[in-house]
């Protein structure tokens, strides 16, 4: 796990590591899930099947780091438009993937990202993203322990209008396909549906579209047919097939009926093999990060720049480099080119001899190791590091929604407990100064400043939250700290100035981090020289984030 001394750590950072606060609330879930269908049946599926699905905690990001995520899909979108990079990654693509040119673009697709600190690193793009109808629900059943929280989290509208852009995006792809009158009918096709680790997702998508006026069904591929120019499933004809199969280019015999209706144009296949070609397949990592492939594609200046600064340095493994990657190994992380799910994917300073001849005999990529993000959750007591990542959700070049995955292991997975999609709450406020409570052009700045003279900035909304009994500090149970609040004018960009008034006094936390502000005696709670300047090197930061403050633990 990746560690960052607490004087670096930024205000969504510290949350992570600090805020224990519960968002998931069980029975409001259970009661989305099985609103979705009617019944209880579908809330049962999931604690049954996949107990990890769905985390605890919700993960904290900033505004900016968001915006470079969409910044840095346009710019991909910009990429793939161009007809020289079309020209150069079709070439020796399969024969099938030059299909459907001019067609659907392909939905769901999925960019995953570590964030550590401020450096975001586009590890992948999935041409069939899972999970968006189950953060759909997740953000449905979401509480928050105090406005600071609540004010982070996403609405019910926001759910509503992004399961609505959800099924305008199908039709979307039904109109670019040609087509005229109304989409009618979809099939959600996987091998084996009802084995699959996702299948409640299945089963919330084929409700969504039915709440929309489609016809839906979940279908193996075997349960379809090429009749008279159409896909049908029984007697139903199928308009668009969500294909949610691994088998990008449909080799598989299993698949050969979809591949049939893709050849013949029997019905919409979304996302297609074209759009695997185009984006997921990991060798264009390598090219996304190289600025001279860029620049003789005729890439855009800024479009290009986006691309350098958030897509790892990315190389095709081949022979001829074999003895610099494996001494290099350490800072590399390696992974399949036709790869999905994280399955044979390694991090370079695990790779073992045998493990690294299989790389050399595969078709591998090398991407320069960025760390994933840190959260950590509390289980049975005591405090657990766990990993994140960021997925944006992506159509067309517009990201619809942004989830995390929390989980343990080299690579992402929901199988112990505190795993699963998380929630991403953030502020609209891009400088992120959570940390002061604004009125007009004065702010209210507080600090916790401890018994070894160390200066903790606690958050405005955090500081109210505590005095109203709203949050707990379980780990700063039985402390007693001295708390300033510095009064500061604003200047004219927003950023603190003067301190126009300071208060102090006494903060004792009872045994289980209740919070209770006292009266000091005389100057006692008073800051030495030295704390003065640790404010105020804290107030400084609080947009440039050169010095990130620190905040307290809380429940």
């Amino acid at each position: 796990m990746h560690h960052t001394s607490n004087c670096e750590l930024t205000p969504f950072e510290r949350l992570n590591r600090d805020c224990f606060c519960l968002s998931l609330d069980p029975a409001a879930l259970a009661a989305a899930l099985d609103a979705e269908l009617g019944s209880p049946s579908l809330s049962q599926l999931v604690r049954e099947r996949c107990p990890y699905l769905f985390a605890a905690q919700p993960v904290f990001v900033a505004r900016p780091p968001l915006d470079r995520m969409a910044h840095v899909v346009r710019a991909i979108e910009a990429v793939v438009a161009l007809p020289a990079y079309r020209e150069q990654v079709l070439a020796d693509a399969p024969a099938i993937a030059h299909i459907g040119a001019g067609g659907a673009q392909g939905v769901f697709f999925g960019y995953d990202f570590h964030l550590d600190q401020d450096r975001l690193g586009l590890i992948e793009i999935n041409t069939n993203a899972g999970g968006a109808m189950l953060n759909a629900v997740l953000a449905r059943a979401q509480r928050s322990c105090c406005q600071a929280v609540q004010a982070m989290a996403p609405d019910g509208a926001s759910v509503t209008t992004f399961e609505q852009r959800l099924v305008d995006m199908f039709r979307r792809e039904w109109r670019l396909a040609g087509n005229s009158r109304p989409l009618a009918s979809i099939a959600i096709v996987d091998e084996a549906p009802q084995q699959q680790y996702l299948y409640p997702e299945f089963l919330l998508f084929r409700q969504l579209f039915e709440r929309h006026g489609l016809q839906a069904v979940i279908a193996d591929p075997s349960e379809l047919a090429c009749r008279h120019g159409r896909l049908w499933h029984g007697e139903l004809a199928i308009d668009v097939v969500y294909n949610r199969v691994t088998d990008f280019y449909l080799d598989l015999p299993a698949n050969a009926v979809l591949r049939q209706a893709w050849q013949e144009q029997a019905a919409v296949l979304t996302p297609h093999p074209q759009a695997h070609a185009l984006y997921a397949d990991k060798r264009r990592l390598a090219l996304f990060s190289d600025e001279a492939a860029l620049r003789a594609l005729g890439v855009a200046d800024d479009d290009r720049q986006v691309l350098l600064a958030n897509v790892p340095r990315t190389e095709v493994v081949d022979a001829a480099h074999g003895d610099r990657l494996w001494a290099a190994r350490r800072s590399l992380f390696f992974k399949p080119a036709a790869g999905f799910g994280s399955r044979a994917a390694y991090r370079g300073d695990k790779v073992t001899r045998r493990v690294w001849e299989e790389i050399m005999a595969g078709a591998y990529v090398a991407q320069a190791f960025v760390p994933p993000g840190e959260r950590v959750i509390p289980n049975e007591g005591r405090s657990q590091s766990m990993k994140f990542d960021l997925r944006a959700y992506a159509y067309a070049g517009g990201v619809q929604w942004v989830a995390a995955r929390v989980y343990q292991g080299q690579t992402t997975n929901f199988r112990q407990p505190g795993s699963g999609f998380a929630p991403v709450y953030t502020t609209e406020d891009a400088s992120g100064r959570g940390m002061g409570e604004v009125e007009g052009e004065y702010a209210s700045y507080v600090f916790l400043l401890d018994e070894e003279g160390e200066v903790h900035a606690l958050p405005h909304v955090l500081y109210v939250a505590l005095a109203r009994g709203q949050a707990l500090a379980p780990m700063l149970a039985d402390r007693t700290l001295r708390l300033a609040d510095w009064y500061v004018r604003l200047q004219a960009d927003g950023e603190p100035g003067a301190v126009v008034n300071e208060s102090y006094g006494l903060v004792r936390f009872d045994g289980e981090g209740h919070f209770n502000l006292e009266v000091a005696p005389g100057d006692t709670a008073w800051p030495t020289p030295a704390e003065r300047r640790r404010m105020q090197e804290l107030l400084s930061s609080v947009t440039t984030h050169r010095t990130a403050p620190q905040t307290t633990e809380r429940s």
